[in-house]
């Protein structure tokens, strides 16, 4: 089987990596130069300028299986393209996949099928969204319609902070245009998971819960940014919890999506909030999450491309989907000044002395190779992860690995994984 994986972070390398563990699987492909993904995947070159071009470059190479990871290509139609040219893709639709690329969407399609989600208004004006911020009291949720590269989303203390952040989204276009519309949104309280599945049909198979960590510092503190680390399993979580939400969640929105004519198949990952009321849906994300893919894919013990091509061609409920017990911590080393401006082509030392670390994988996010030399090339930089058979016993190797990786101002969050400490 060839195999080509659409993108270039550390979700991308995690799914790299698995593939390269199925005994399937051949050859793999790569649309990106990551420094990690390069080991093990052959780079198309300059087929991935367009959706078009690739879909070509795929048809005459004759791959088996696309994987994409990213939300963007995803919202541009590129699984619609790839299957008019009769290509087996993994993910869904352009209109399926608007269930990510639009907020308004998302909030309107979960009202339609009674899912539990905050109060919220639409608004298409930075007046309207002002109002709507005093008609909701603060602190507020203000969140860009459009995608924002995760960073889109912004929790606001007071009505002062809120109305600064509308006019930077509405009217000075922070997110460009997918902050022309907002969705101001009632704030809720309780403990933040990620529950993913994979969906074909109406069959739902969940993945492992994760906590992710989206704020640049400590005690979720500062700007959002696209994940600074995660940990599977999440002790909050229990198996009667993870049913609940697939019976009340994920299966009602699957059945909802189907009813209006834009059937979901892929990978789809629930953004929740456990309220005092139940767990309720912060946001959808139609694709494997990262850093959480960083820490989910060390715990399957299948075949991740034979449940990728049974999602793709909805044999799912045909497949066993095997997990094992390790617990897993991913701790994500960034640039300094993310999720801001940021310096790139900065040499990395340590990789070879973290990666000897027993359990230990490196996963290239922001990476580049320069001569005999990686370098730094984005604001997430790296994703070091650990698997052990407790949480405790992951988040010490995970710093340790971390540890001994050095570039100029390297900066992580240092409490990865404590909410589970605490719990334990």
């Amino acid at each position: 089987m060839q195999v080509l994986v659409v993108g270039g972070g550390g979700r991308e390398h995690a799914l790299a990596w698995g593939l390269s563990k199925s005994p399937e699987v051949k050859q793999i492909w790569t649309t990106s130069d990551n420094a990690g993904i390069n080991r093990l995947a052959r780079y198309v070159g300059g087929a991935e300028k367009s959706i078009e071009s690739l879909a070509r470059w795929a048809q005459e190479q004759r791959i088996d299986l696309t994987v994409v990871g990213p939300e963007a290509p995803l919202s541009e139609g590129i699984v619609d393209a790839f299957r008019s040219r009769g290509l087996t893709i993994m993910g869904p639709t352009q209109q399926a996949a608007e269930l990510e690329s639009s907020k308004v969407f998302a909030k309107e399609t979960m009202v339609r099928a009674g899912i539990p989600t905050a109060r919220f208004v639409v608004c298409d004006t930075s007046t309207q969204a002002k109002q709507a911020v005093r008609q909701l009291g603060a602190p507020v949720v203000i969140k860009a319609d459009g995608l924002a590269a995760g960073k889109g989303v912004s929790i606001c203390h007071t009505v002062t902070e809120a109305d600064a952040c509308i006019v930077a989204m509405m009217e000075e276009r922070l997110h460009g245009e997918a902050g022309s519309r907002v969705v101001v949104e009632e704030y809720l309280t309780g403990e933040e998971v990620s529950v993913l599945a994979f969906v074909a049909g109406e069959e739902v198979i969940l993945m492992p819960p994760c906590q992710d960590h989206k704020t640049v510092w400590e005690d979720d503190r500062g700007p959002n940014t696209g994940g600074m680390g995660a940990y599977t399993p999440v002790p909050a979580v229990h198996e009667a919890l993870l049913e609940d939400i697939r019976q009340r969640i994920l299966l009602p929105i699957v059945r909802t999506m189907a009813n209006m004519g834009r059937p979901y198949s892929g990978v789809l990952y629930a953004g929740l909030m456990l309220t005092d009321r139940g767990p309720h849906v912060l946001e959808f994300n139609c694709r494997f999450g990262d850093p959480e893919t960083q820490v989910i894919i060390p715990r399957l013990e299948s075949s991740l491309a034979e449940v990728l091509w049974a999602v793709a061609t909805d044999r799912l409920s045909e497949t066993k989907v095997r997990w094992n017990g390790h617990a897993a911590v991913c701790v994500v080393l960034a640039s300094k000044g993310y999720p801001g401006s940021y310096r790139v082509g900065l040499p990395i030392s340590g990789l070879e002395k973290a990666a000897a670390y027993p359990c230990v994988q490196i996963f290239h996010a922001g990476t580049r190779r320069e001569g005999d030399t990686v370098v730094t090339a984005g604001g997430r930089v790296l994703g070091v992860t650990a698997w052990a058979d407790d949480i405790k016993q992951a988040v010490d190797t995970a710093y340790a690995a971390a540890n001994a990786i050095e570039f100029p101002g390297k900066h992580c969050r240092r409490d990865i994984a404590r909410k589970a400490l605490i719990r334990q």
